[in-house]
């Protein structure tokens, strides 16, 4: 009798074990990632197959061009890494109830900063030097991204109107700087960008793998950490889900919106910097356009997971490494890749759809909340 209450015993336990994994949602973000892709890669075929292209050969191209090769691998994780830093910056966000559409900016300021830091210094060594431009452009997006965050807090502005409004500033005054005071004054430049960075102050591959990807893989699980294992995290969280009841917990909501918004604003300014630092080793306005607005994508495709993050950033880096040898091997339009990427965008926020062919039942946990007025906190 004893052994049988033993064993009946032990289901429940493995079953709290189960649902403690569970509650991360990991593995159903995953799973709706990749159904979403299957259901957007066979409308894709069919757009391909109207359009006078064969699908099967485009997708091979596709696949050949991002992951046939050891560079065209490197290629890929160069393409994902600033993606993982945009698409954390608007998930970190996303857990306070905020809509950070403001990664854009705050990714040129920090790239723009790195580029500052990374060309006037000179007799560093490198291990002193790329950490100090790397996070000084982490420092720079984060004093930007406080901007919206104390107009949210003190007057009661909606970030997503600062924060779209911050990101025409970032770019005009980005444009100027790279134009004007910073410009290369080199005899044979005449476009703007600011001058090459000190070797000692890039992110060096291995191999073929851009350190940067490591980087961007390690501040993703430490954002996890941050978020889940802090009491900085908690509360975090906790304004996501009810502000008026954090208040009454005691919890510092407009401290913990101006602090949210901060981090936010430093992993997008790390986008900015990784991109300067290992890419193009300068600032050069238009090598960065668009990539804290993929972050919103990114961040919704990994259901706002920090490590559902990382396979979304590589799923986009992967398109974009791809379209070019697609367009050339099957002929097909390079637009085609962003229509495909719509179509994943879209079967994952709508997922009701996958959902229910997974028979996944929806979490609280899993819901996306967002400040609910022009004024809350």
């Amino acid at each position: 009798m004893e052994t049988e209450q033993k064993n009946e015993s032990r289901p429940p336990i493995q079953k709290s074990f189960y649902k403690s994994i569970l509650n991360e949602s990991l593995w159903r973000t995953l799973a709706i990632q990749v159904v979403a892709v299957l259901l957007a890669a066979l409308i894709g075929a069919i757009i391909l197959l109207v359009s006078g292209a064969d699908p099967i050969r485009a997708y091979a191209a596709l696949l050949q061009g991002s992951f046939g090769s050891m560079a065209a691998l490197g290629r890929t994780l160069e393409k994902a890494t600033p993606l993982i830093f945009s698409g954390l910056a608007v998930a970190f966000a996303f857990k306070a109830g905020l809509f950070n559409i403001g990664a854009q900016g705050q990714l040129l300021i920090g790239a723009i900063t790195a580029a500052v830091v990374g060309y006037s210094i000179t007799g560093l060594p490198i291990y002193i030097h790329a950490p100090l431009a790397f996070f000084a452009g982490a420092a720079a997006g984060g004093i930007y991204g406080a901007i919206p965050g104390i107009l949210k807090t003190y007057r009661g502005a909606h970030e997503v109107i600062t924060t779209i409004m911050l990101n025409y500033i970032a770019i005009n005054i980005t444009d100027y700087l790279a134009d004007g005071p910073l410009k290369d004054d080199s005899l044979n430049n005449i476009v703007a960008r600011t001058p090459l960075i000190q070797d000692t102050a890039k992110i060096p591959n291995i191999g073929e793998i851009p350190l940067g990807f490591v980087l961007a893989v390690l501040i993703a699980g430490l954002t996890w950490w941050l978020l889940q294992k802090t009491t900085l995290g908690f509360d975090i969280r906790t304004v996501g889900l009810n502000p008026s009841a954090a208040k009454y917990a005691g919890i510092k909501v407009a401290r913990t919106v101006v602090l949210t918004m901060v981090l936010s604003g430093m992993l997008a300014g790390l986008g900015g910097a990784i991109e300067t630092q290992g890419v193009v080793y300068r600032y050069q306005p238009g090598f960065n356009v668009g990539l804290g607005f993929d972050g919103i994508t990114i961040a919704l495709l990994g259901k706002t997971n920090p490590f559902g993050v990382i396979p979304a950033a590589l799923l986009v880096g992967a398109m974009k490494a791809g379209a070019s040898q697609m367009q050339f091997d099957a002929k097909v339009a390079k637009e085609i890749t962003d229509v495909i990427q719509a179509l994943i965008l879209f079967f994952v926020a709508a997922d009701v759809i996958v959902r229910w062919m997974l028979r996944f039942r929806e979490d609280d946990g899993e819901k996306i909340t967002l400040s609910s007025g022009w004024g809350s906190q």
